[in-house]
C-alpha cells in the first residue's frame, strides 16, 4: 500500500475487500487521500451526510463480482437522517423521499408491484443492484456540495471497473447528469437502459419509461435471473 493509500485508510476510507484490488491503482492517487482529507475537514467543521463509515455501503452491500445492475445517482440526500450511503435509498423509518416514491410508483405501474412501508434498498442491493452516486458526501442541507472535490474521479472509476469484466451488466442512467457517463460504458458487452430522474422536477417524462421490466429483459438475455424488486415490509 502506498504513503498516500495509507493516508486515505488513516483517514477512514478503506474499501469493502471485494472492491480493495480492482481499485488499487485508484486509491493510490494523490487525489484519493488529498478527498479523504477534505471529507475529513468538512466533518471537523460541518455536519456531512452520509455519517462517518458508510461512505462506501454501496459498495460494502454488493460486492465487486456480484454487480448485474448498476443505478447511478448524483449525490446523497442532504436532510436529517436520509442518507446511508446507496443511491436512492434511505435507512427503516425514515420518510420515503419524493424521488423514490417515484421510482416505487413507476415499478407499480411497470411491474404491478406496489410500494412499500418504507424505502430501505438493501433487497435490491442484495441481489447485486449497485445503488452507486456519482459524489459520496454531502454537507448537511446543501445540495451538491461536495461537487468537484475527487468523488467524480472515484466513482468513475468504479463504473469502468464494472464495465471492464467480462460479466454483462445493465446501466441504469436516469437524469442527463448520468447520461453524461455513457462513454465510460461498454455498450457491446452490457446493457444501457436511460430515461429521465425520477425527481418531481422531471417525473412526467419518467413515469411511464418501464425501467424495471426493461432491466429484467436485459437480464434474462444474458440468461440471468430477473430481479426481484419488491421490498419487504417493515410491519409484514
Amino acid at each position: 500500500m502506498t504513503d498516500l493509500a495509507e493516508a486515505a485508510v488513516d483517514a477512514g476510507f478503506e474499501l469493502p475487500e471485494s472492491w480493495q484490488d480492482v481499485l488499487a491503482d485508484e486509491v493510490g492517487k494523490p487525489y484519493f487521500a488529498q478527498l479523504a482529507a477534505f471529507v475529513a475537514g468538512e466533518r471537523a467543521e460541518h455536519q456531512v451526510f452520509p455519517p462517518s463509515g458508510q461512505e462506501f455501503s454501496a459498495l460494502e452491500a454488493t460486492p465487486y463480482d456480484k454487480v448485474r445492475v448498476l443505478v447511478l445517482g448524483q449525490d446523497p440526500y442532504h436532510d436529517d437522517g436520509q442518507a446511508h450511503g446507496m443511491s436512492f435509498s434511505v435507512l427503516p423509518g425514515t420518510k420515503t423521499p419524493p424521488s423514490l416514491r417515484n421510482i416505487f410508483k413507476e415499478l407499480d405501474a411497470d411491474l404491478g408491484i406496489p410500494a412499500p412501508d418504507n424505502g430501505y434498498l438493501m433487497h435490491w442491493a442484495e441481489q447485486g443492484v449497485l445503488l452507486l452516486n456519482a459524489v459520496l458526501t454531502v454537507r448537511a442541507h446543501e445540495a451538491n456540495s461536495h461537487k468537484a472535490k475527487g468523488w467524480e474521479k472515484f466513482t468513475d472509476a468504479v463504473i469502468r471497473a464494472v464495465s471492464e469484466r467480462e460479466e454483462p451488466c445493465v446501466f441504469v442512467l436516469w437524469g442527463n447528469y448520468a447520461k453524461k457517463k455513457l462513454p465510460l460504458i461498454d455498450t457491446d458487452r452490457h446493457v444501457v437502459v436511460q430515461g429521465a430522474h425520477p425527481s418531481p422536477l422531471s417525473a412526467k417524462l419518467f413515469f411511464g419509461s418501464k425501467p424495471f421490466s426493461q432491466i429484467d429483459a436485459a437480464l434474462e438475455g444474458f440468461g440471468a435471473e430477473p430481479i426481484d424488486w419488491k421490498i419487504p415490509n417493515l410491519n409484514d
